[in-house]
């Protein structure tokens, strides 16, 4: 495996840009607004050890418009070798019909989802991994970006279910709040919609989100989105 998923545990007055423009450099897109939840979202991929990117599902073909350094480790190729691009590229001949399937139904259904999957680098080498793809919803409700993040795997099953089993264990450690609002980001929801939903104040919320950070020892939202997704945590089992 091609790094470790797991960060740092945020420290007090840490800040996600500044570790995002030290240690993962991402592009970003020319129209998130400094301080927006945007740009939160797009420091969230850089500060994480996983490849990671970023589409939009409002431009034609779901582009990439952020990527991160070890997703341009994994697979060889260079930053702008991949913005603009759907992920698709990096099927080959030998890539799943079924989990390329499963990949578009939950981009086409606004939902989670991870699959196992034969992908390629840019030197033709083929590799294992797990693809997981998560919605993040915009102010006004519509789906704005996708996170994606891969993690290179053995070829049987053991690895998958392996990090199945260790993150449905690193969620059940939390508290009942801090799976509620995680079960809340795995569904795309930001701060603000998470707090009405559970009935609570949006500084609450940004406290729990801080709180399950520290508790899984990592230092990204996205971390925490793949953690998630990985263990199955949903709304309806997040209490």
């Amino acid at each position: 495996m091609r790094g470790s998923d797991r960060g740092s545990a945020p420290r007090p007055g840490f800040n996600l840009a500044e570790r995002a423009e030290s240690l993962y450099p991402v592009t970003m897109d020319s129209a998130v607004q400094s301080g927006s939840a945007d740009e939160e979202l797009f420091a969230s991929i850089a500060a994480t050890p996983i490849a990671s990117v970023i589409t939009d599902p409002r431009r034609p073909d779901n582009p990439i418009v952020a990527v991160n350094r070890a997703f341009c480790e994994l697979t060889g190729y260079r930053e702008e070798e991949i913005v603009g691009r759907n992920c698709r590229f990096l099927a080959g001949p030998d890539t799943e019909p079924e989990a390329r399937a499963l990949l578009r139904d939950a981009v086409r259904d606004g939902r989670p989802t991870l699959a196992r999957m034969l992908n390629y680098r840019k030197d033709g080498s083929a590799f294992r991994n797990a693809v997981m793809i998560a919605p993040v919803f915009g102010p006004a409700g519509g789906i704005a970006y996708f996170i994606g993040s891969q993690m290179e795997t053995g070829e049987g099953e053991v690895d998958l279910e392996a990090r199945r089993r260790e993150a449905a264990g690193r969620v059940a450690a939390l508290t009942p709040r801090q799976r509620q609002v995680l079960a809340h980001m795995i569904a795309g929801y930001r701060n603000k919609q998470t707090a009405g939903f559970l009935g609570i104040d949006e500084k609450t919320v940004k406290m729990h989100r801080a709180a399950l950070l520290t508790k899984l020892g990592i230092a990204s939202s996205a971390e925490a989105i793949r953690i998630g997704v990985e263990a199955g945590l949903e709304i309806s089992g997040a209490g």
